[in-house]
Parts: C-alpha cells; structure tokens; sequence
C-alpha cells in the first residue's frame, strides 16, 4: 500500500482542524453574525454536525482535487522541500499583519462616506475560531480549488501546456473577483440591508478592494510557497482585523 505523502497528510490534519473548528462555531456566541432564531429551525448540536460534515466531505474533496492539481502544474506543494519554513510560515504572517493593518486604515477612511459606520466583527474569543475557519476553508475554495482547476483545464488541457503565467494570473483575478463578491451577501446581512441596490457604493468599494487585494497576495504566496503560505497570511489578516481590532 503506497504511503502518503506529507502534504496529503498535513492537507487531511486541516481539513479535520476545520471540521472540528466549524461544529465548535455553531456553540459559541455570533453577535452581529447570528441569523434571527426563527431562520434556523436547527438545534445547535445538529447544526454543528452538519457544518462538520460539509467541512469533511465538501471542502475536504474539493481541496484534495486542487492539491493534486497544483502538483500537477508544478505549483510548489503543500509541504515542498525546495520551500524554508521562513517562506512558509515567517513571511506570510508579516505580509498578512500587514494586510490586516491596510484593512484598517481602508476602513477608517471609506467608512467616512456612508452611514452604515464601519465593518462589524464577529465577538471574541469567537473571532479567532472565525479566523481559523476563513483561513482555512475559504483558502481552500477559493485558491486550492478554484485556481489549479481553471489553471489546469485552460492551460494545460485547452492550450495544450501553453501560457501557464498570464492564464494563472487571469485566473487569480477571476479568483480575487468570486471571493469579493462572495462576501457581499454576507455584508448586507450584517448591516441589515435587504436589497443589493440599497449597499452603499463606496462600501462595495471597501468590499471588493479588501478581499481583493487579500485573494491576490494569498494567490502568489500559494503558487511560489504552497497553500500553507496562502492559509498563513489569511490568517494573519484575520487577526489583526478581526480579533485584535475587533476588541478594540
């Protein structure tokens, strides 16, 4: 029986951490980010198992297709020798500090042009389960999955092993453009807004600019130092702007 390799092992460790970090979630208090009770006719516990579940198998084969993917592309991988634990661990918790900092100071100022005042934050200690979970499984959508998989079947398959550069770069725009506006929904619910036309402009602008300038760093890191690198400065970013400047 041929062993697994140390990234397949360490992707499997993730998955797990968040499948467990998503049921813990369904327990702990949501402030802003709790849906009214009658919206979930679910008790706790069997909320909890389903997100663990979803985690398990959903994000779990998704990503797994991706991992394989980007090895096939020559992509570094999830624990690539060639790769110092400076580069994997070190240089995105700098670079995702340093993110998080930018979502601040971005917010401070584009919250000035509108009434909704600024970006509501999950509660501590919530924020840092919250942080993980990002971390992780929006990581794994949206660049283990989304990138190697659109990256592989234009430049690999389509075009014939031709253009793998400006195609992932493509890609990742694309990528950085699903992960923006899959965050407006969200974003419309934590400041109670029903209709998509009634969201601010320059709030949209906060919207796609933040989770865009977030995807696209998190895109070279996972490319250059694997996917560990992208979780890392994810991470990072979730920190500094949702755990530490939440509580401030």
């Amino acid at each position: 029986m041929k062993r697994l390799s140390p990234s397949v092992k360490i992707y499997i460790a993730l998955v797990v951490v968040l499948s467990i970090l998503t049921a813990i979630n369904a327990f702990l208090p949501q402030g802003d980010f709790a849906l009214p009770d009658q919206e979930i006719p679910l008790s706790k516990p069997v909320i909890a198992l389903v997100n663990a579940v979803t985690a398990l198998l959903l994000y779990g084969g998704l990503g797994f297709i991706g991992l394989k993917l980007s090895q096939k592309l020559g992509f570094s991988d999830l624990w690539d020798d060639s790769v110092s634990n400076q580069q994997r661990f070190l240089l995105p918790a700098v670079v995702g500090i340093g993110i998080g900092l930018f979502f601040i100071v971005v917010d401070l100022l584009l919250s000035q042009f509108h009434t909704l005042g600024p970006v509501p934050h999950p509660p501590f200690p919530t924020s840092i389960i919250v942080s993980a979970i990002a971390a992780i499984g929006e990581e794994i959508i949206f660049r283990l999955f989304f990138i190697p998989f659109w990256v592989w079947l234009i430049a690999f398959i389509i075009l014939r092993k031709r253009w793998q550069e400006p195609v992932f770069w493509i890609v990742a725009l694309f990528s950085a453009l699903a992960f923006a506006l899959g965050h407006i929904p969200s974003a419309m619910v934590l400041f109670g807004i029903t209709e998509i036309s009634a969201v601010p402009p320059v709030l949209l602008l906060e919207i796609m600019l933040l989770n865009g300038v977030l995807s696209l760093f998190a895109a070279h890191y996972f490319k250059k130092h694997g996917f560990l690198a992208a979780v890392g400065i994810h991470f990072w970013v979730d920190v500094v702007w949702h755990v530490i400047w939440g509580v401030l």
